[in-house]
Formats: structure tokens, C-alpha cells, sequence
């Protein structure tokens, strides 16, 4: 029997157009857009479909855009995978459209969960401002001690994203200086990313409060399947600890590294990405060249994935 791992996309694989296909392919994508839209009371549909990318990129829209994208490729794969699906494992925002596929929000709670979640997110950045940085060609070693040194402000590691290609976070002048740092101890490229805020940093502990007070009071149920959190890359098998462990996520590094490696103790034999672009499968790869994962997020791709 197939055993499936699934990925979830984070903030940033946005684009405009995204799951407008679809949209128009299949009713059910169109329901789910449309049910989005009256839970929010915010045209997102429109926002995912045209635009303007400006807002579409606004922290409050993108994170439920992308879940709802991926839930619309769960939902209309559904029968596929459902009893086939051993683990699940989301960047950031996707940690949460983990747990909406594994049963532990509904798909109202969760989109209103990661909509609070966004405008916290956001409103942190601009009452404390700060941003983020990838470094590549370093080790996660070299990336610890450079933030240990900077003298000014906060900076720490945000995201272990693959071997050599490490996120950064904290004050604008402390990553400035952990950057200069950097690259001076020969890293290969260093790359500011357009963020509105220090995600997975001590920047973020207003909106973690605010986050915590959100899930204390949604409902949440035991995962059908384990999901790797980002912070601690161990498997959540209990609402308790998912609750736990999405509100941590917001202030700790995410270790996706460490969390691939705990994927593979369930023995996948198919990895997909579920929603938006492949950023996930290219890290995967990064990762470990034995691994490859389907992108499923269009309507050519779930053709695809039904006819295999």
C-alpha cells in the first residue's frame, strides 16, 4: 500500500491566479472559495484569482489564500489519500493547513485561526519592526555562532530550510550586521527578504499571546494522522500539544530539516506538495537527493496524480 507524506506551503508561495483553475474546473473548488469568502467576510477569492498582488502579499491575506488552496487540492483529492496519508508536515503558515487535513480544525476555525494569526503577525512587525534575511552556503553551526556575535539588537536562526539555505531574523540593524557577518565568513550569497515583520524570532512574542489567546478558544481535535511541528520537529498526536506547538512556532526556529528526517521514520513512499508552487520539493531535494515530491496544485497536476 502507498504510504503518502505531505507538505504544506508557507507564506510566499502566494501568486495571483493561484487555484483560479480550479476554480473553474471543478464546483467543489468554487464552493469552498465561495464558503472562504463568507467566513472571512473578504472577497479572498478575488484576491487569489486577480489581484492585485500588492494586497494578495499582505500577511492577513496570504496566509489564508495559501491554506485555501491547499484544502481545495485535499478536498478534491480526498478519497485518494485520505486512508493512504501516515504523515504531514507544513512550513509556517502550512503547519496549520497540516493539522485543517489531518482533522484537528474545520476549515471555518482554521481560516479564521491563520487570518488572526496573519493580522497578529503584522501588527507585531509594525510596533516593533524588524526583518529577515537568507543566508546561503553556510552551516547551521557558522549561522549560530555569527548571531551569538552581533552585539546590537536581536537576530537568530529562523528557518532551517536545507543544508546551506538558512533564514535569518530579528532587528533591521542586528540582521544587517549578522549579513555583513556572513558574508565575511564566505557566504555564498545573502539574500533581504520583503517581509513585514522578524517571523520565527523573540519579535513575535505580542502576536504568539495573541495567537495562544485564538487557539484556547477554537475547538480542536486529536490529528487522524501525526504532524511534525515545525518547532520541535517531533510528531503531534493530540489537540493539547498541536495548540502547543502552533503557538511556539510563531517565536522559535522552524527546523525543517530535523522535521523531514522525522517524516521519514513513518516510511513514506510518496511525497507531495499539496497547493501552491514547489518550494517544498525543491528544499526536499536539497534535503536528501533520494527523496522527489509531487506539486500537485493545479487542476493538470490532479489529473495527473489520478491517472498514477
Amino acid at each position: 500500500m502507498t504510504r503518502v507524506a505531505l507538505l504544506l506551503p508557507g507564506q510566499g508561495s502566494q501568486f495571483v491566479g493561484m487555484g483560479s483553475d480550479l476554480a473553474q474546473a471543478f464546483p467543489t473548488a468554487r464552493e469552498l472559495y465561495q464558503e472562504a469568502d463568507d467566513i472571512l467576510e473578504v472577497r479572498l477569492s478575488t484576491l487569489c484569482w486577480t489581484g492585485p498582488g500588492e494586497d494578495l502579499t499582505a500577511t492577513e491575506n496570504a496566509q489564508p489564500a495559501i491554506l485555501v488552496h491547499s484544502y481545495v487540492v485535499w478536498a478534491l483529492a480526498r478519497e485518494m489519500l485520505v486512508d493512504s496519508t501516515v504523515v504531514a508536515a507544513g512550513h509556517s503558515l502550512g503547519e496549520f493547513t497540516a493539522h485543517l487535513l489531518a482533522g484537528t480544525f474545520t476549515f471555518a476555525d482554521a481560516l479564521r485561526l491563520v487570518r488572526r494569526r496573519g493580522q497578529l503577525m503584522a501588527r507585531s512587525g509594525a510596533e516593533r519592526p524588524g526583518t529577515m534575511a537568507a543566508v546561503l552556503g553556510l552551516t547551521r553551526e557558522q549561522i549560530e555562532e555569527i548571531c551569538g556575535a552581533v552585539s546590537v539588537g536581536t537576530v537568530v536562526p529562523a528557518n532551517l530550510n536545507a543544508p546551506g539555505q538558512i533564514v535569518i531574523s530579528g532587528d533591521v540593524d542586528a540582521v544587517s550586521a549578522a549579513c555583513e557577518l556572513a558574508t565575511e565568513a564566505g557566504a555564498r550569497r545573502v539574500v533581504p527578504l520583503n517581509v513585514s515583520g522578524a517571523f520565527h524570532s523573540p519579535l513575535m512574542e505580542m502576536a504568539a499571546g495573541g495567537l495562544e489567546e485564538a487557539l484556547t478558544g477554537t475547538d480542536a481535535m486529536d490529528p487522524r494522522f501525526p504532524v511534525i511541528a515545525n518547532a520541535t520537529a517531533e510528531a503531534v498526536r493530540d489537540a493539547d500539544t498541536a495548540r502547543a506547538t502552533l503557538r511556539a512556532q510563531l517565536t522559535l526556529t522552524v527546523r525543517w530539516v530535523e522535521g523531514i528526517e522525522r517524516m521519514r521514520e513513518e516510511e513514506p513512499t510518496r511525497w507531495l506538495e499539496l497547493g501552491p508552487g514547489n518550494v517544498l520539493a525543491g528544499l526536499l531535494r536539497r534535503i536528501d537527493r533520494s527523496l522527489s515530491a509531487t506539486a500537485v496544485g493545479d487542476a493538470e497536476a490532479l489529473d495527473a496524480l489520478a491517472a498514477g
